[in-house]
């Protein structure tokens, strides 16, 4: 049994994530921002502590990791999933915006690991999962500051495995590619086949089949793997 946090918890991947480990007999913490309804019906369906939590802010995540940590005693895993999408032309996209965007899928990925990352390494033991996406990897059309916000996770998670190894502490990414969950609810349905049409699994994805593959990068599995981008996108890309 571990204690797991999971940052951006409470809809889509995130709360795929919770259940799949809360089913796992794991203790999870997940953090939201405005889905409150949604935080409240998965801690009565699955037991997991929901916390408020806006990520673009680093005393509103040490707060997040802090109650984690009193809740659970410690964290074992991290998962950083919190992230927003936007679809506009770059000479579109307000500068208000494109920091917006920064600061929840990139900034809020620092703050998190900032913050867990003491205590980790005070143990010698630690797993951080880090979410981008098939676009932070190729790049999408009109998804700029989306697809520049998921690079930089990657390139995050590839230095810090680096830097954490010696301390024990493995440091992976899941780089999801079109997956069925709210954030995608807005594209198309034309779009959406299009893209499933050019997968060759010819589907798009679920939101547990994405939590899975965080599962066994957090188990003993996994033990020897660590600053790797690991796609879960139906061979797209």
């Amino acid at each position: 049994m571990s204690n797991i946090l999971i940052v951006g918890g409470s809809r889509g991947i995130g709360a795929a994530a919770v259940r799949t480990f809360r089913s796992g007999g794991d203790n999870v913490v997940f953090t939201y921002h405005r889905s409150e309804l949604e935080a409240d019906a998965l801690r009565q369906e699955t037991g997991a502590i929901p916390v408020r939590c806006d990520v673009k802010h680093s005393d509103s995540v040490k707060i997040a990791v802090d109650k984690a940590i009193s809740e659970m005693g410690s964290i074992d895993v991290l998962i950083c999933n919190a992230a927003i999408a936007d679809f506009n032309l770059i000479t579109e996209i307000t500068e208000s915006r494109w920091e917006e965007i920064i600061s929840t899928n990139l900034s809020g990925v620092f703050y998190a690991i900032r913050h867990v990352l003491p205590s980790m390494i005070s143990r010698k033991s630690g797993c951080i999962i880090t979410v981008s996406s098939m676009w932070g990897e190729v790049g999408a059309s009109c998804e700029v500051a989306y697809s520049a916000s998921k690079a930089g996770v990657i390139g995050l998670t590839k230095a810090l495995a680096k830097e954490v190894g010696p301390s024990g502490i493995r440091v992976n990414c899941v780089s999801p590619g079109m997956i069925d969950t709210d954030m995608n609810k807005d594209v198309d349905d034309s779009a959406v086949s299009e893209i499933a049409d050019e997968t060759p699994l010819g589907r798009v994805g679920q939101a547990e089949e994405v939590a899975a593959v965080m599962k066994y990068l957090a188990s003993d599995d996994a033990s020897f793997i660590t600053g790797q981008v690991i796609p879960v996108n139906g061979g797209l890309i």
